[in-house]
């Protein structure tokens, strides 16, 4: 077991901890949030909620989360949803990959737990998706085993408990506040302990604007009784994103319809639709001209021939569009757009492609991630 005392970190006594549970579930008790997810000790139903609160806000995923059920209101239903009806159902919370996993997760459950949702910690750290704090949170709100649910909102709250001087974003620190919470958890709910911290750190103790004053645990917090607060928890800038130049092609045909291609390629938007779009940032290429040669002068030559690329020549307007921002964790998109009108509607021969004409009347039916949401803004807004 971790031994704190290497890490600069003193912990309390056990008369001290018992105090501590004790002021943070009775605050809990008067405070908590009414949540759908809350009221449900479906571990189906929880486990849905903690995998779309990572990284968003509680306002956000509610919607989310009911039409989620009700779309799929069984782990055999989520086990056996089409892809596109999938995606749809998460367009818009993004990282699509996580719904992915948890597909994939449900179809473990089918086949190797009877279709049950596992009732112990080990097993639920073996589904695909499910990681420590995923883990720690169902186990302890579903089943009630006091397993720490450790995410950003209860680091920077122990962060500042103890003044743990370890970057909070450094993944390989998390096992100090692992350490910490499995001495703090309180045994006889640990569902609502870990809850209760998830409430304080969005919260009052929360990364902007918190209100250390309102905290139900100042007096057992050392950076608020050292005069310390504002330098915990420690976090080092992450590394900035890419900027990537993207130019999309908005292509109409004579029937008024769009040309749309299904990303069949690669984990980022894989499985949306798009307007057909390519990267253009050959500069930052060529700087990597060395390294992967083949990849920058492949992707030169497609830029440099889109009709060959997908066997069309339309007719290139002198349209102008605002550009679409989007930022990903990684990468930073400046996309362009170019409208192009075609006279007829052509069939497509390239195979590996998936391309389709859709009237904007059906769009609503097809799977899109943010980047193609915002394009269809700025081209119909401009086109009013």
């Amino acid at each position: 077991m971790l031994d704190l005392k290497d890490y600069g970190i003193q912990m309390w006594d056990e008369k001290k901890i018992a105090s501590f549970r004790l002021t943070l579930l009775n605050w809990y008790d008067q405070e908590k949030r009414d949540l759908p997810w809350r009221r449900s000790q479906n571990p189906y139903h929880i486990w849905v909620s903690e995998i779309m609160l990572q990284q968003t806000q509680v306002q956000t995923v509610i919607p989310y989360y009911n039409r989620f059920l009700e779309w799929f209101p069984t782990i055999e239903k989520l086990a056996e949803a089409p892809e596109e009806r999938l995606l749809k159902a998460w367009e818009g919370l993004g990282y699509y990959s996580r719904v992915r996993n948890m597909q994939k997760a449900a179809q473990q459950i089918m086949t190797d737990f009877d279709g049950l949702f596992p009732n112990n910690h080990q097993d639920i750290s073996k589904l695909k998706g499910i990681g420590p704090y995923t883990a720690g949170a169902i186990s302890s709100i579903a089943f009630n085993l006091p397993e720490p649910a450790v995410d950003g909102n209860v680091m920077r709250v122990m962060a500042r408990l103890f003044e743990v001087n370890y970057d909070i974003g450094n993944p390989k620190n998390r096992k100090i506040f692992q350490a910490i919470m499995e001495i703090l958890i309180d045994p006889e709910r640990p569902g609502d302990f870990n809850q209760a911290l998830m409430d304080l750190g969005t919260d009052i103790e929360s990364a902007k604007n918190p209100k250390p004053e309102q905290s139900p645990i100042k007096f057992f917090c050392a950076a608020y009784l050292h005069g310390t607060y504002d330098k915990y928890p420690i976090k080092l800038p992450k590394k900035k994103p890419k900027p990537i130049q993207i130019q999309a092609f908005v292509l109409v045909n004579a029937q008024g319809k769009y040309l749309l291609e299904k990303n069949n390629q690669g984990r980022l938007l894989g499985g949306f639709w798009s307007f057909p779009f390519i990267e253009t940032d050959l500069i930052g290429q060529q700087l990597d001209l060395f390294e992967e040669n083949n990849t920058v002068l492949e992707s030169i030559s497609k830029v440099a021939t889109f009709e060959d690329t997908y066997q069309l020549k339309p007719q290139w307007t002198n349209q102008t569009f605002p550009s679409v921002k989007h930022t990903f964790s990684h990468q930073k998109w400046t996309i362009n757009l170019k409208e192009g009108l075609l006279s007829d509607q052509p069939s497509f021969q390239d195979q590996s492609r998936k391309l389709e004409w859709v009237d904007p009347d059906d769009m609503s039916h097809y799977p899109m991630a943010a980047p193609q949401k915002k394009m269809l803004e700025a081209y119909f807004k401009n086109n009013k």
